[in-house]
């Protein structure tokens, strides 16, 4: 069969080639990775684990943890009422996060940016306690030229100044 040309080839072509040119743009960009989806990736019985995983395991992944999202982890699995059948210490659950960091093509990103910053943060665009952390993952994945991954597609991306569809990835 022969090969279609530019002329000939059907008009998903352009698309399939857009969606390539994406996926190996975002495999290339450092992917700040948010406390649920850290905790999918560290526990098989997380109700997202398999979605962490396989976007894991789909391609070559650049990540970035920083404090904020450390401590959460950390405060989150180590926490009495996280699990009935699986009880971890602060101590294990770090282990656990350091050999998950170690397997991977991972980056510290430290906290360095500020809410404060009105330059960086739009609080008109924020409706609720529930979205400032979002918010700060957001704007230290735009400063330092990232994304950011999380399970939640509703993160305002509007909230923090410069951030793009690009600077989001809703797993």
């Amino acid at each position: 069969m022969p090969k279609a040309s530019a002329a000939t080839a059907p008009a998903t072509a352009p698309a399939a080639a857009v969606a390539v040119a994406n996926a190996a743009n975002a495999a290339a960009t450092r992917t700040l990775l948010d406390v649920n989806v850290l905790i999918a990736l560290l526990d098989d019985a997380h109700v997202f684990s398999r979605r962490a995983n396989e976007w894991l395991d789909a391609a070559p992944r650049r990540i970035a943890t920083c404090p904020i999202v450390e401590n959460g982890v950390i405060r989150i699995m180590s926490a009495p009422a996280y699990s009935a059948t699986h009880r971890a210490s602060p101590e294990q659950v770090a282990d656990g996060l350091k050999a998950l960091a170690e397997g991977l093509d991972h980056a510290f990103w430290a906290d360095e940016v500020s809410l404060l910053d009105e330059s960086l943060v739009d609080f008109s665009r924020l409706h609720g306690h529930r979205q400032i952390t979002d918010a700060y993952l957001l704007a230290l994945a735009v400063r330092r030229g990232g994304a950011l991954a999380s399970f939640d597609a509703a993160v305002p991306l509007a909230a923090v100044r410069g951030a793009a569809r690009r600077h989001l990835l809703a797993l």
